[in-house]
């Protein structure tokens, strides 16, 4: 299975996606893997982002898409490994709409604060980011689903799904 590796910024859909494409799809959120818990409290993992690309490339053949972070760490470490990258994040006016969502979804007031105070730090890094295989911006009130090629090869490998198992009931 050839898999694409979608680079998204927070709130633009991943775990939407992976919760209804479940066999299709992984969203491997980068927290899980940039942070430990000691006697201290939460502290940065050491082994990160080496730890996360390693389960980048495990999961690599086995779905066909697989969503990961948009943190510059990540995207460099995707470039020095040759792992493409489609790079997906929102247009800077967007801001209202995703701080309301975070707010919505339930991200912690420490989120919701790093993210109001470096939106467009974050959102000019991404549109001058060099290296990813294609970059889409998401304009008002869209998401990952909507991107017209996204929702084709979805529907195409859950077709192959739905075929596959109507094949192996028949038998």
């Amino acid at each position: 299975m050839e898999t694409i590796i979608i680079a998204g910024f927070p709130g633009t859909g991943k775990s939407i996606l992976t919760n209804e494409y479940r066999n299709l799809t992984s969203d491997s959120d980068s927290s899980k893997f940039s942070w430990i818990m000691t006697e201290e409290g939460k502290v940065r993992n050491p082994d990160f982002p080496n730890n996360y690309i390693e389960h980048i490339k495990s999961l690599i053949g086995k779905v066909r898409i697989i969503f990961v972070s948009t943190h510059d760490v990540v995207r460099q470490v995707l470039k020095d490994n040759n792992i493409e990258y489609v790079l997906v994040y929102p247009s800077k006016n967007c801001k209202d709409i995703y701080m309301n969502n975070y707010k919505n979804r339930g991200n912690d007031d420490a989120f919701l604060k790093l993210m109001d105070q470096n939106w467009d730090k974050f959102i000019n890094q991404l549109e001058h980011e060099e290296g990813c295989s294609i970059k889409l911006v998401l304009m008002r009130n869209k998401y990952i689903k909507d991107i017209p090629f996204i929702k084709k090869i979805l529907e195409v490998e859950e077709e192959k799904l739905h075929n596959g198992n109507e094949e192996r009931k028949g038998n």
